[in-house]
């Protein structure tokens, strides 16, 4: 992850976009644009939207997770594997797209499994908050509505994901990271990522 690399408050819009960016992978993969695909999802109504109007901004996002993944492997993966794994490696490329969820899986969630604590409290979401704007202006000028926003949805991609049962759940479930995800990883140098993942091998 590039740490120069700016936060911002796409999450409210975009979130976790899984159905979405298995259909968009299939196009990235075939080498079409991000016009060509956006044109075709349009066309046969791919994300069941009842209006086309968030169509584009949405695929662009889909577009520019893939991107930021930058592994071939794991973009196959994302389209084609079961949807568990799928799961994963769409919440590390959001993660790779996105610094305020990088830092968040790593410094939050990796610290709880390192140290063995599963306890997930609305206290550890605003303690991360509270340090990020104490750290960055531009966060510290997000409203208290963006901030909620974005909470919220960093707590519905942990149940996406299968980190918590439920949005009220206040444990966070010992999570067994795929082989696919992990391998990717590695490749990719992001080793620090791992214990985000609950993997400490």
């Amino acid at each position: 992850m590039d740490q120069a690399h700016l936060y911002n408050g796409s999450l409210t819009a975009e979130q976790f976009l899984f159905y979405e960016i298995r259909i968009a992978a299939k196009y990235y993969i075939n080498g079409k644009t991000i016009e060509e695909a956006i044109e075709s999802i349009k066309k046969d109504n791919l994300f069941q939207y009842p209006t086309e109007r968030q169509v584009s901004r949405l695929a662009r996002a889909c577009y520019r997770r893939l991107d930021a993944l930058d592994n071939e492997q794991l973009i196959h993966e994302l389209a084609f594997a079961p949807g568990e794994i799928a799961r994963q490696i769409n919440l590390y490329a959001i993660m790779k797209y996105n610094r305020l969820v990088w830092e968040f899986m790593i410094q939050v969630i990796g610290e709880k499994y390192s140290s063995q604590d599963f306890s997930f409290l609305r206290k550890d979401l605003n303690a991360f908050f509270t340090r990020l704007q104490a750290q960055n202006d531009s966060i510290s000028a997000w409203s208290e509505n963006t901030v909620n926003k974005i909470k919220s949805v960093l707590v519905r991609m942990l149940v996406e994901t299968e980190y918590l049962d439920g949005i009220r759940s206040t444990i966070l479930n010992p999570i067994l990271l795929c082989e696919e995800l992990e391998e990717g990883i590695r490749a990719n140098h992001d080793d620090e990522a791992l214990p985000a993942f609950n993997c400490f091998r």
